[in-house]
């Protein structure tokens, strides 16, 4: 039941599709791949020497967000253990499976086609979290089944009280936040950037179309040009490890 690679996709409807995927690939440094998918619904964010751990999904109906696949030996052997401890199957394809949270969040169980070299870090930030927002009513649920499901990750406390950090063993790319949202909505997601300097990050992605939408302690939450809400935060995009409030990048 081993996750052995993780991959974070950006979701867009019809042409939005398109003009996600020209931002995060200028935004991290990489490179787009010819679509994949029974209807070329999908393309990863590829950098020379590395395996892809992100990419854009297009769409066929909604506003879009963020999901996360889980690369695993056994698909069908990983999908029984998330029915067990509460998922949902919406779809069943051929060779992977598509499932939900107990809080209802869609994700992913894929093959595992031997990834294992993480992209570098770019422009000084990396794509590494997908942050869950999560009602209260739900919030314990959906830490327990994704501490069930994932054994071999560490499941601990964030830098708040509303945040858990659902972190993999060294090597995989992609992490989850777990985010207790202040009031009952269905549940979200969104991407995190770690940067090594919040401010310069923020200009580069203004640079690229993005815009700012409001600045917290060690975050600050942008827009990118198809409407997508992401996060930059103040941690070491080599290690995910929050910077301390006093340094500078963190301003």
């Amino acid at each position: 039941m081993t996750v052995r690679w993780t991959y974070a996709f950006i979701d867009r409807p019809g042409a939005a599709a398109d003009r996600a995927g020209a931002f995060w690939a200028a935004v991290t440094g990489s490179r787009l791949s010819e679509p994949s998918g029974e209807h070329g619904e999908f393309v990863t964010l590829s950098a020379d020497g590395a395996d892809a751990c992100a990419g854009v999904q297009r769409i066929v109906s909604g506003e879009g967000g963020v999901h996360l696949d889980l690369s695993v030996e056994d698909v069908r052997e990983f999908t029984a253990a998330a029915r067990r401890l509460g998922a949902g199957t919406v779809a069943e394809h051929e060779g992977w499976t598509v499932l939900r949270s107990p809080a209802g969040r869609l994700f992913c169980a894929i093959p595992w086609h031997g990834e294992s070299v993480r992209p570098p870090v770019a422009y000084g930030s990396r794509l590494d979290q997908v942050c869950l927002g999560i009602p209260p009513s739900r919030y314990d649920e959906e830490v327990a089944f994704w501490s069930g499901l994932l054994p071999d990750w560490d499941s601990v406390p964030g830098s708040l009280p509303e945040f858990r950090v659902v972190r993999p063993p060294a090597g995989l790319p992609v992490r989850f936040l777990l985010q207790r949202t202040g009031d009952e909505r269905p549940v979200s997601a969104h991407p995190d950037l770690a940067c090594a300097d919040v401010a310069a990050t923020r200009a580069r992605h203004e640079e690229h179309g993005a815009l700012p939408v409001a600045e917290f302690g060690h975050w600050t939450v942008m827009r990118d040009p198809t409407g997508g809400v992401y996060c930059l935060t103040g941690r070491d995009p080599w290690t995910g490890v929050l910077v301390a409030p006093s340094d500078p990048s963190n301003a």
